[in-house]
């Protein structure tokens, strides 16, 4: 789970909240014309856009946001260096054993084409095209929650339109003045925090765990395609070493200590 996501949401929310209860009656916030007008209208313009299978998996896309969980760095190399030894103690047809117990579907089907014995070259376009569909689909992800997020406060700005011709068509009754003010203002404030609290979130947190995987991804297919060569433990350790930044990159200990010593 990602527990910065939750906090996020949870402490916008709750602040706002409090803030609106500091000032008076929280009540007054709650409104149903304006979330009809706000949220139904959302819902609709995402409708009108998107495919209706696209738009039922928004709830995967908030799942992939909030409870992503991608690999480290570290654990990728550590989990590669062992592929790498078994291999060369055993031969790559070792690898097969450990295809079952991998979560990664992209993974498995990596080593599965190594233990195959298919070439790199078509190892390689076999893993992009993963990648490559991968961030297709994160990106519609990713697009989805901008559009809502666009959509939003223009509802919001439609129900102020709203509110204020339902209040000027009856200056005459004062006692519909105050409940089409109210509707012309908060719609505004619903569309502002479902925008830049919700959607607007949600859809930076969503982009930056798309890159993060599809680094995964591309750190992966870097080690499957030196498995697949037969490339040496430590070429491979340094390779995806360099994925890293600089200041967390452990040197090769098979050669850390290698050099001239200083003068005695």
């Amino acid at each position: 789970m990602d527990f910065a996501t939750l906090l996020g949401l949870a402490v916008s929310f709750v602040l706002v909240g409090e803030a609106i209860n500091l000032g008076g009656d929280f009540t007054i916030f709650l409104n149903g014309p304006a979330v009809m007008i706000v949220m139904g209208g959302t819902l609709g313009a995402t409708l009108t856009n998107y495919p209706i299978p696209t738009l039922f998996g928004i709830g995967g896309i908030i799942r992939k946001a909030l409870f992503h969980r991608a690999l480290s760095h570290r654990q990728v190399i550590e989990q590669f260096m062992d592929f790498a030894f078994l291999a060369r103690r055993e031969g790559i047809l070792a690898l097969e054993r450990t295809i079952p117990n991998l979560d990664s579907l992209y993974l498995r089907k990596g080593l599965q084409l190594t233990v195959d014995g298919l070439e790199p070259d078509s190892i390689r376009l076999v893993l992009e095209t993963e990648i490559d569909n991968t961030h297709a689909r994160h990106a519609t992800g990713v697009e989805m929650l901008n559009s809502m997020a666009t959509y939003a406060p223009a509802l919001g700005m439609m129900g102020t339109v709203i509110g204020l011709v339902q209040m000027l068509r009856n200056l005459n009754d004062p006692s519909s003045i105050g409940p089409s003010m109210a509707v012309a203002l908060i719609t505004t404030f619903y569309g502002a925090v479902l925008a830049n609290l919700v959607f607007l979130p949600l859809c930076g947190k969503l982009k930056h765990n798309s890159q993060a995987e599809v680094r995964i991804m591309e750190m992966q297919m870097a080690g499957i395609l030196c498995l697949a060569k037969g490339e040496n433990p430590r070429i491979m350790r340094d390779l995806l070493e360099s994925f890293q930044p600089p200041a967390t990159r452990r040197p090769n200990p098979d050669y850390a200590h290698s050099g001239a010593g200083g003068a005695d």
